[in-house]
């Protein structure tokens, strides 16, 4: 008799791959409401994009590789991994952008290494940080909340057909060009000689603008939770991701408040919420003990706020991420549970002997 072979996440009946999956793209919803709100369709038409491009890449390779397409491509994984690439890119990220990180994504992140179950680094961002070290122009060209169609138009956001032009090159697109600037992050590192203060009166992006990068974050918040109350996922990595960055933040802001950020800035902005919900609780490529969650959460945490401060990227999701993917084999094997009939668990290189 022919059997399917299939790779981890093993899951009972009641609580399947493809149920888990489809899960959490509901859960993705309320930031996609969000992001759509306040920056105009282009996330929506990326997501889209992203989706029917990690569908047919997906497919290629199962073909390639003499699987059953239907049956790998029904537990939606390719199309989590290509909604929660879309959601990290800027809204008018070009379509050969999407393109290219996608088929990282899937191609080499996650099937060179075996598929699901089998990849140690999360896909979505192994293609985030190919993109933004690749493109850092396209990776950076965010526009301000509520895109302007014109100076006379007021806020009314551009329409969904102008959007689709200027992603895939029918439309001139200095006329999206004045209206980008910086995202918050990026202003705050990049704001000269200003103090913290001076840059949240002076900065247009600080001083009007950080409501929205609030309300996208307290989104993914809402997805987040909806995720805990399923119990897709427990909350051991979460909260040390967001615990760590809080603690660390707040030290340095108490200490120096004219140059460090303070916590809530590093909490509500950027992709913070997005990777400690939806990035960091990857069954996969994170930990696997309830202890190793928790080492895993710090060391995001921390390294998120270390490469923000100091490091040449402002918002460090990605890089943290894939660091600690690297981590996890090592934090799996000091982090044993003591299993069934053994007084100690069997940890390191004790636990090997």
């Amino acid at each position: 008799m022919a059997l399917i072979r299939s790779s981890s996440p093993h899951l009972h009946k009641m609580n399947q791959t493809g149920r888990v999956m489809r899960l959490v793209l509901l859960a993705t919803l309320p930031g996609l409401a969000a992001m759509t709100f306040f920056f105009g369709w282009g996330t929506l038409i990326n997501i889209i994009w992203a989706s029917l491009l990690a569908v047919g890449f997906e497919a290629a390779i199962m073909k390639l590789r003499n699987r059953p397409i239907r049956f790998y491509l029904s537990d939606y994984s390719a199309v989590v991994t290509a909604v929660l690439l879309a959601l990290a890119l800027p809204p008018f990220a070009a379509w050969w952008v999407t393109l290219v990180g996608v088929f990282v994504a899937i191609v080499i992140a996650k099937h060179l290494y075996g598929g699901l179950g089998q990849n140690p680094f999360n896909p979505a961002m192994v293609a985030y940080a190919l993109l933004l070290v690749s493109f850092p122009v396209e990776m950076t060209r965010w526009t301000e909340p509520f895109v302007l169609v014109s100076a006379d138009s007021g806020w009314s956001v551009l329409s969904f057909v102008d959007t689709l032009k200027v992603i895939f090159g029918g439309i001139d697109t200095s006329v999206i060009d004045s209206y980008t600037g910086a995202t918050p992050l990026d202003a705050l590192r990049h704001r000269g000689g200003l103090t913290t203060e001076e840059a949240w009166r002076q900065v247009p992006v600080l001083a009007d603008g950080i409501g929205a990068w609030h309300a996208v974050s307290a989104a993914y918040v809402m997805g987040g939770v909806f995720l805990l109350y399923k119990k897709i996922f427990t909350w051991h990595a979460p909260v040390s991701v967001l615990g760590s960055l809080a603690v660390l933040s707040t030290l340095f802001f108490i200490v120096e408040p004219d140059y460090f950020a303070d916590p809530f800035f590093h909490l509500t902005v950027g992709g913070t919420m997005l990777g400690a919900f939806f990035i960091a609780t990857d069954p996969v490529s994170s930990a696997t003990s309830n202890k190793g969650k928790i080492w895993f959460g710090l060391g995001i945490g921390t390294l998120i706020f270390v490469i923000r401060t100091w490091g040449g990227y402002p918002d460090a999701v990605a890089f943290a991420v894939l660091l600690m993917n690297l981590s996890a084999p090592f934090i799996d094997q000091y982090t044993q549970p003591r299993t069934y009939g053994h007084a100690k668990a069997k940890r390191g290189l004790k636990g090997d002997a």
